[in-house]
């Protein structure tokens, strides 16, 4: 089974291509506003960024919560394709590859986490949905020898999660720390 059978939430697309490319602009949109300005960025600037009226924006998205939802569930299922795209790759790079793709989710994630409702069952779905997309590569990658076998996705998610959130000087000594944090999952 693909990690992408696992995924337990997603967003739901208009069937009309210029609907779904209306849909998907304000998604990309809201992404970037949110990460510049937070959750309470401006509807309406999220609207003219994606080149659509306010009533298109409403029309798919009631509420600012719909869409801070709509752009958080987005990302998660791109880290779920990025598990999928990265499978064909060998055991080590494929976990490797992985997660430096999840590395950009906690950017995204950590913009978005104070505009989610945290009664949310997407919440949780989400998190379920990324630890089924990156079990089975950490999985492959301890059984071809190449990753410790004591480590645990929830462990691995965790410890990328936590580095990642620390601020850094800049991008490349946050990678070079992902990094070395990743090597560490080598078996030895």
């Amino acid at each position: 089974m693909s990690s992408t059978e696992t995924t337990l939430v997603s967003v739901t697309r208009p069937q009309r291509a210029d609907a779904r490319r209306n849909f998907d602009a304000l998604l990309a949109a809201a992404r970037d506003a949110f990460a510049a300005d937070g959750t309470s960025a401006s509807l309406e600037d999220i609207a003219r960024r994606a080149g659509v009226g306010i009533g298109t924006l409403y029309r798919n998205f009631p509420t600012r919560d719909a869409l801070v939802e709509a752009v958080y569930v987005d990302e998660v299922e791109s880290v779920v394709r990025a598990a999928d795209e990265a499978a064909s790759l060998d055991p080590w790079q494929a976990l490797d590859t992985w997660l430096h793709r999840f590395v950009s989710y906690i950017g995204t994630k950590k913009a978005l986490v104070d505009g989610l409702n945290k009664e949310s069952p997407v919440l949780l779905s989400c998190r379920d949905s990324v630890y089924a997309a990156g079990e089975p590569l950490l999985k492959r990658a301890q059984r071809s020898g190449a990753v410790r076998e004591d480590a645990l996705i929830g462990d691995v998610v965790r410890m990328i999660s936590g580095i990642a959130s620390v601020a850094f000087d800049d991008d490349e000594q946050r990678d070079r720390v992902i990094d070395f944090a990743i090597d560490g999952l080598r078996a030895r």
